[in-house]
């Protein structure tokens, strides 16, 4: 079997991004069910004054620099009292939607390579349109949704959000397998 050349399935690999870029802006910018992902602090100004100054990034609290310091008893205290999280700071200002946007259709573009890539080591020239589409779909779906699963588990999202995540992965990975299917060599 001849693999089918990369450059070959330029059309499917934009054409994928495109629509995968279409449907996640109608998910995030139109559709309500991720609304109630996220919540409001409660006094979310004392909130916001104590993190003055704190520079962007990942922080954890109670902080662990070492497995020596989760055994201590100053950091079992003060996990078993909570309260314990995860907090991402960003930068100050609105967020930059330009930069982020573009970011988002060149990760959809990648995703959409490796599919290609993976698809056409699999699958010769001229594969019906559901083996295709089986295939392509299968990989897409990995890429799109598996990963919430592990932010889940890990991170402490919670399921209902993380169950919405998987199927918006679903949507995606039905619309990058659609246009595989459709414009396979």
């Amino acid at each position: 079997m001849e693999p089918v050349l990369l450059a070959s399935l330029w059309q499917p690999i934009v054409l994928s991004a495109i629509l995968v870029f279409i449907a996640s802006s109608i998910v995030w910018m139109v559709l309500p069910h991720h609304r109630s992902d996220w919540k409001k602090l409660p006094d979310e100004g004392a909130v916001r004054r104590v993190l003055e100054g704190v520079e962007p990034g990942s922080y954890t609290f109670p902080y662990a620099q070492s497995a020596e310091d989760w055994k201590s008893e100053a950091w079992i205290a003060a996990v078993t009292k909570g309260p314990n999280g995860m907090l991402t700071v960003l930068p100050p200002g609105p967020p930059a939607m330009g930069k982020k946007m573009l970011s988002w259709f060149i990760y959809l573009l990648v995703v959409s390579t490796f599919v290609a890539y993976l698809t056409g080591r699999v699958l010769p020239a001229g594969t019906a349109y559901l083996e295709v589409f089986r295939v392509a779909g299968t990989a897409a779906f990995l890429a799109y949704s598996c990963a919430h699963v592990a932010n889940a588990v890990w991170m402490g999202h919670a399921w209902s959000r993380t169950i919405k995540d998987v199927l918006d992965g679903l949507a995606y990975a039905l619309l990058t397998a659609g246009a595989f299917g459709w414009l396979w060599p």
